[in-house]
């Protein structure tokens, strides 16, 4: 069924239309805006009026779809006359909004949209390295995104984030060079360290508190947030009382990690943080300052192919590490490829050895 406000705003498109007003009403999210072809705002380096987009401010509702409809006239008259003005619409030559002003109104707008951790995680940091008191620019935009390493999820995060601040803005700009290759699916297990290296890494630590933080990790396949979020009253069964996915409860692979390293005892470090990303932040700068060379989500990734080695069912794995089973499979897809073909192709052998009355092969 067609959502209604989307059908009133698609009949105001088509009376604009009929009208020739060269104006169109689009909807980002739940806030509406004009869309034409204008001069160029205040201080910008283009000499040719182009495509841009101009925040009404009114949510996508029947009142706003009417009050766009009315301001869309107004726009293609004074586009028509000549006499369009980007003052009338609150740009002026001698200023132009902050990006402190346009963040402001931006988070007011996309706050609506997704949770607190999201906000904090994929639109606050990126914005946080801005300017503040300048004005927004392509050029700005993109020489802020180049200051992120290449082919990583920062990088990713801060040209996504950048892209829709721009849209708002009604800021042309372009992203997708710069974007890169990475995704969170790409996972090689070739890459991540072996379980003597994570041991090895255990020792290496010396603060009691912070090695109890990456022994859950290891040990559990938890997110970084997830250690300060944890009850072992059920050890060796860890509880994940609250986290990206929620409540969820997570077995040790290699069960003699949690007895030896007496992850029982719970030794959290007394760090604060508002939300999941503030904690998480606070293991990734752990392990920055540490000698260890690999990530903490290394240690979770680790667990999963460890998983898939120890022949532990994909669906509990999946659940166990709280994820759906679709993304667990995406996510891991290369070694669950290799291993469990390796597994099948083993199985054969073994049973047609069995049916040759053959002794089984060496450590199978």
């Amino acid at each position: 069924m067609e959502n209604p406000s989307r059908g009133r705003l698609n009949q105001a498109n088509g009376r604009l239309r009929l009208a020739k007003t060269g104006v169109a009403i689009v909807q980002k999210c739940d806030r509406l805006y004009l869309q034409a072809t204008l001069p160029p705002r205040p201080a910008s380096d283009k000499a040719l009026p182009y495509q841009q987009q101009i925040a009404l401010g009114v949510h996508a509702n029947p009142a706003g779809i009417s009050l766009a409809e009315k301001e869309a006239r107004r726009l293609g008259f004074l586009i028509d006359s000549k006499s369009f003005d980007w003052g009338l619409y609150g740009d002026t030559n001698q200023k132009i909004e902050t990006i402190t002003d346009l963040a402001q109104k931006f988070e007011e707008m996309k706050r609506h949209d997704v949770s607190d951790t999201t906000w904090e995680t994929d639109y606050a940091r990126p914005l946080a390295k801005l300017p503040a008191g300048e004005q927004i620019t392509p050029e700005l935009l993109i020489a802020t995104i180049a200051e992120t390493k290449p082919n990583t999820r920062q990088r990713r995060r801060f040209c996504l984030a950048f892209r829709q601040l721009a849209q708002f803005a009604g800021i042309d700009i372009d992203v997708s060079d710069l974007m890169g290759n990475y995704s969170p699916t790409k996972v090689q297990p070739r890459n991540l360290p072996t379980d003597e290296d994570i041991a090895k890494g255990f020792a290496q630590i010396e603060n009691l508190q912070w090695q109890w933080v990456y022994g859950v990790i290891a040990a559990y396949g938890l997110r970084d947030h997830e250690a300060f979020y944890l009850d072992m009253s059920k050890f060796p069964i860890a509880q994940v009382l609250e986290g990206k996915t929620g409540y969820r409860q997570c077995w040790p692979l290699r069960p003699e990690w949690a007895e030896q390293w007496d992850l029982v005892n719970v030794k959290r470090p007394p760090v604060t943080g508002r939300c999941h990303a503030d904690f998480g932040d606070r293991v990734c700068k752990f392990f920055s300052r540490s000698l260890i060379d690999f990530r903490a989500y290394d240690l979770r990734h680790a667990w999963a192919i460890r998983a898939i080695g120890f022949g532990l069912d994909t669906s509990l794995a999946a659940k166990q590490m709280g994820h759906s089973l679709a993304t667990h499979t995406q996510t891991y897809h290369l070694a669950l490829n290799e291993r469990e073909q390796q597994r099948a192709y083993d199985r054969i052998l073994s049973l047609q050895r069995w049916v040759k009355n053959e002794p089984p092969l060496k450590g199978k």
